[in-house]
């Protein structure tokens, strides 16, 4: 197949082209910036910036599927189907679990209530992601109906990803000793391998699908504590919880929500991905590979978690309380 990916070369485009190459097909990426060092063979590269509307790259060509993971404001998804049209088959969307509505509780699928959609920024934050991707999947499915596919992907995991947030937990529990947490051990947690999300992206155009689809990981039900766990088996180490009271800590520890957040954020049903053929990789081998990326990168410092001198502290209050 002829496939489009749009932007993101860094995480989930990273994996989503490593894919569809090792699959066979021919990849041409739109973005910004360069070819995506370490993969095996090179896609096809075009330049251009979504952020200024500069499509001019695209104004010729066709393709079988496209496939976009930078369309986070409605006029990028907008722009980029009034430049393709009819050249493309498919278009599928990698969009967010941020776009559901609060309130529909565990076991919650692809049929729960959305967000408003929001129209009138194109400022993305915490309050604003997830209506602003409601107004892309609405922008995808009034040009593209039965042509259109999204994916809502949870938290996700692997080597590349830049917002660190299970990369946190992979190297603290390389530490080993005595690891603070600061939540019900058994909170609930859904974590994807990204490599599995693009799987199921590749395999949904491969198969012509529609519909819209949650992506969260893994197969069987998993608690913080499970998690904290696997990372050590991961690493060959030994650890040591120590829980300490969530309204003693400032610092925010990633992958931990306040009840009843998480049973919003970490108890969706994705059977229906899973049915399309969602592969779920072992979280051990997930963490072993985070923490192999993560090593060979040199360990730089993290932009989530408490540094080690604050878990010290918090330690040490355990221990005099």
């Amino acid at each position: 197949m002829r496939i489009l990916v749009l932007g993101g070369t860094s995480f989930v485009g990273r994996a989503i082209v490593d894919d569809a190459l090792r699959s066979g097909h021919e990849v041409t990426l739109f973005a910004r910036g360069r070819t995506v060092p370490g993969l095996r063979s090179q896609p096809v590269l075009l330049r251009g910036d979504r952020r200024n509307g500069d499509y001019a790259a695209l104004a010729e060509g066709t393709w079988d599927a496209v496939v976009d993971v930078g369309g986070s404001v409605p006029r990028h998804v907008r722009q980029a189907g009034e430049t393709l049209g009819d050249r493309v088959g498919r278009y599928l969307f990698v969009s967010s679990h941020a776009v559901y509505a609060p309130g529909a509780g565990p076991g919650a699928d692809e049929s729960a209530p959305l967000r408003a959609p929001e129209w009138d920024t194109e400022e993305v934050g915490p309050d604003t992601r997830g209506p602003l991707g409601v107004a892309c999947e609405q922008e995808l499915t009034s040009r593209y109906g039965g042509r259109a596919t999204v994916v809502r992907p949870g938290i996700l995991a692997g080597p590349y990803d830049g917002g660190d947030q299970f990369t946190y937990w992979v190297r603290r529990a390389a530490r080993g000793g005595r690891v603070v947490l600061p939540a019900d051990p058994g909170q609930p947690v859904q974590l994807l391998d990204v490599r599995d999300l693009a799987r199921l992206v590749v395999r949904l155009v491969e198969e012509d699908r529609g519909g819209v689809f949650n992506a969260m990981g893994p197969a069987e039900p998993l608690t913080l504590m499970g998690m904290l766990r696997a990372c050590a088996r991961a690493a060959g180490s030994e650890v040591e919880p120590v829980l300490v009271p969530p309204e003693t800590i400032k610092a925010r520890f990633p992958l931990v929500r306040p009840d009843p957040v998480w049973e919003q954020t970490f108890q969706r049903d994705f059977g229906r991905a899973r049915e399309a053929g969602l592969p779920s990789t072992p979280l051990v081998t997930t963490a072993a590979d985070v923490l192999a990326w993560d090593r060979e990168r040199g360990e730089p410092p993290l932009g989530v978690g408490p540094t080690e001198e604050v878990e010290r502290v918090l330690l040490s209050y355990v221990q005099g309380a």
